[in-house]
C-alpha cells in the first residue's frame, strides 16, 4: 500500500486584495507540493464576517489563476464549518481551559498606563493583564447570560501544562523553504499569555480554526510566512490538547517594501490586480516573488 501524498495548502483571508507577499506564499506552496509529489489545497479563511467580502474572494481566485496556479476542488470556506470549530471549542471548555473575558481594549490600555515594563507577546501586543481568578466563574456566566460582549480566552498556563502531560514536549519540525534537514523548534506558548480563541458572536479564532481545518483536511505541510512562526507555539498546544497531528512547518522569508516593512494589506501594499493593470506579467510577478 502506497503512502498518502503530502498535502499543502494556501489559506488567504478575503479581507483585501492579494499582494506579492501572498503570491510568494502561494507559489512556494505550489512548488513544494510539486517537488514532493503532493496535493495543493486552497482554503478561504473567512471567519471575520465584518471584513471578508465576496468580491475579495473572487479576486483571490482570479489572482491565483493569473499566476498559473491550480488547486483541488472543492475549496473549503471556514465560514461553512463553524460547527466543527465550535465542537473543538466545547472540548477545550470541558477541560476547564477556557474562560470569558469582558475587558475591552480600552480597559487593557488603562490597566497598563503606568506599567511600561509589562510583557508583550511576539506580535507586540501586551499580554492580557487581568488574571482569570479575578472574577469567579459564576459571575462570568451571569454576565455572559446578560448579553455582555466577551472574548473566550485560553488559560495558557493550564493549557500548556495539560498539553505537555498528554503529549510530552511541545515542539515542531521546521523545514527550510529551499530543502534540507530542518530543525526541531521548542514551543513557547506562555509568551502569548491567555490568547483569544473565540468570541461571543463567532465560535472560533484564527488559532483554533487553523489547527482544526488543517487536521480535517489532512494537511501534512504548512508553508506560511515567517511572521506566523511564533504563533505555532499556540497551535502546538491546541493540537496536543485536541489530539490533532502536527504538520511539518516551513515559515518562509517575507517580501519587504522600500521602507523595510513587510508587504501587508494594512499598509496598502500594491495589489496583484494593480500590478497586472500596470502591465506586469505572471513571469515577472513570479520573479519578484522570488519563487
Amino acid at each position: 500500500m502506497s503512502a498518502p501524498r503530502p498535502v499543502f495548502r494556501f489559506a488567504p483571508s478575503p479581507n483585501g486584495l492579494l499582494h506579492l507577499g501572498h503570491a510568494r506564499s502561494a507559489l512556494l506552496n505550489a512548488a513544494m507540493a510539486e517537488a514532493a509529489g503532493g496535493r495543493l489545497l486552497l482554503r478561504i479563511e473567512d471567519i471575520d464576517a465584518t471584513r471578508c467580502r465576496p468580491d475579495y474572494e473572487a479576486a483571490i481566485h482570479e489572482d491565483l489563476g493569473w499566476l498559473g496556479l491550480d488547486w483541488e476542488r472543492p475549496v473549503r470556506r471556514q465560514s461553512e464549518h463553524l460547527a466543527e470549530h465550535a465542537a473543538a471549542l466545547a472540548r477545550l471548555e470541558a477541560m476547564g481551559l477556557v474562560y470569558a473575558s469582558f475587558e475591552s481594549r480600552g480597559d487593557i490600555r488603562r490597566a497598563l498606563e503606568n506599567r511600561p515594563d509589562w510583557p508583550h507577546d511576539p506580535d507586540g501586543a501586551p499580554l492580557f493583564p487581568f488574571p482569570r481568578v479575578a472574577t469567579d466563574e459564576a459571575e462570568r456566566a451571569r454576565r455572559a447570560a446578560a448579553g455582555e460582549p466577551f472574548a473566550l480566552r485560553l488559560d495558557m498556563r493550564r493549557a500548556a501544562a495539560l498539553a505537555r502531560a498528554r503529549g510530552g514536549p511541545l515542539d515542531w519540525r521546521e523545514v527550510p523553504e529551499r530543502g534540507g534537514e530542518g530543525e526541531t523548534v521548542t514551543a513557547d506558548p506562555l509568551a502569548w499569555g491567555d490568547v483569544v480563541i473565540a468570541r461571543k458572536e463567532v465560535p472560533t479564532s484564527y488559532h483554533l480554526a487553523v489547527v482544526v481545518d488543517d487536521a480535517l483536511q489532512g494537511v501534512s505541510h504548512v508553508v506560511r510566512g515567517a511572521d506566523l512562526k511564533a504563533a505555532t507555539s499556540v497551535h502546538r498546544v491546541l493540537q496536543a490538547l485536541l489530539g490533532l497531528p502536527a504538520p511539518l512547518y516551513t515559515h518562509h522569508s517575507l517580501l519587504l517594501d522600500d521602507e523595510g516593512r513587510k508587504l501587508s494589506k494594512s499598509i496598502g501594499s500594491e495589489s496583484l490586480a494593480a500590478l497586472r493593470a500596470r502591465g506586469m506579467t505572471p513571469d515577472e510577478a513570479r520573479r519578484r516573488a522570488g519563487v
